[in-house]
């Protein structure tokens, strides 16, 4: 296979974006391949944050990491209120959120990956 028909892997974003979520402790962590499905990026990466404060410093490390790398972020949203921030890497989207924003918006289910039902994240056991 010559280099010039193929795209390059992803493989190395991931990585990146994969170490930056690692080091900061980033929560529940999905990554979901849309290639086929969207015209803006072929991964979503799904992370939630414990704080305004921690979701903010997972994204800040994400855009450190990805520069560092030669990934320069395309964009970044939501910064200022950091309940929802996105980091446009082109290749890959990363999203890192509040628990509660990412119940609201289920981005999972929205993106077809469909392993966690909402009634398995509130379902409790039941008291003896």
């Amino acid at each position: 296979m010559s280099a010039s028909s193929a795209a390059p892997s992803p493989e190395p974003l991931l990585r990146v974006i994969r170490a930056a979520l690692e080091n900061l402790k980033a929560i529940d962590v999905r990554e979901i391949d849309v290639r086929g499905r969207s015209g803006v990026t072929d991964f979503m990466v799904i992370a939630s944050g414990t704080s305004t404060r921690h979701v903010k410093s997972i994204a800040d490390e994400v855009q450190r990491r990805a520069r560092q790398d030669g990934f320069a972020p395309i964009g970044v949203e939501g910064e200022r209120e950091a309940e929802w921030v996105l980091v446009d890497l082109g290749d890959a989207v990363v999203h890192v959120m509040l628990p509660r924003m990412r119940e609201l918006y289920l981005l999972e289910r929205l993106w077809g990956d469909d392993r966690r039902a909402p009634s398995q994240d509130v379902a409790r056991p039941a008291s003896a």
